[in-house]
């Protein structure tokens, strides 16, 4: 969403993001102690670290968002990459109830920031962990990317299969372009193979949560 925001796309996907999160906090409700112990999809993560990441991720969205409102452009992660891999360790070894707790916290935290945002916060910048500057309208966007690909990332049967309607398709938009721009003149489309894939299973291969025949590996996230 570049340029001056859409209020009404804004409004579409933040209520796409708060139906994923209630989807997120139904199925952490329902794991087991050892469920959170568990790997997760991703490499070296148990599903604790992955609901760790998604609670602080929120917080750090809410930290963002105060900084706009008082005209700053803040740091999503004051203490960089290794404040986040501290606090993410540190909230995986917690209880699952108190990590549950601090999911379903910093989400409606979120989402109540969300709700009390002026057209100024909007417009503002913020700085993401990896040093990009984004305006503060992309980051319910960010947040559901987050949301709905963790949830698959979780393993409990939630698939790609149930992405949104609405997120594919902003979602492979933005990849689409992330694709021409890291190829040279020529390669800028996507191989027939991905395009002869159905949208949900094209964007999947695109995040590397799917390996499809044929195919290299995805660019991933």
């Amino acid at each position: 969403m570049p340029g001056v925001p859409d209020p009404k796309l804004i409004d579409r996907i933040v209520e796409g993001c708060a139906e994923t999160h209630q989807a997120l906090l139904s199925t952490v409700d329902a794991m087991s102690p050892a469920d959170f112990a568990g790997p997760s999809a991703l490499p070296g993560w148990t599903r604790a670290h992955l609901v760790a990441h998604l609670a602080f991720n929120a917080r750090s969205f809410v930290h963002l968002f105060a900084c706009a409102a008082r005209g700053e452009v803040g740091d999503q992660y004051p203490g960089g990459f290794a404040e986040r891999e501290r606090d993410i360790a540190e909230g995986a070894g917690w209880e699952p109830e108190r990590l549950v707790g601090e999911l379903r916290r910093q989400i409606y935290t979120l989402e109540g920031a969300w709700a009390g945002a002026t057209t100024v916060i909007w417009e503002g910048t913020s700085r993401l962990a990896s040093g990009s500057v984004v305006v503060m309208h992309e980051l319910p966007f960010r947040r559901w990317r987050e949301s709905v690909v963790h949830l698959t990332d979780l393993d409990l049967g939630v698939g790609f299969d149930t992405w949104p309607s609405l997120y594919v398709r902003l979602e492979l938009e933005r990849q689409k372009m992330a694709w021409a721009a890291s190829h040279p003149m020529g390669l800028t489309q996507l191989p027939g193979a991905a395009m002869d894939l159905d949208d949900r299973t094209r964007l999947a291969w695109l995040l590397r949560r799917t390996e499809v025949e044929g195919l290299l590996t995805g660019p991933g996230l």
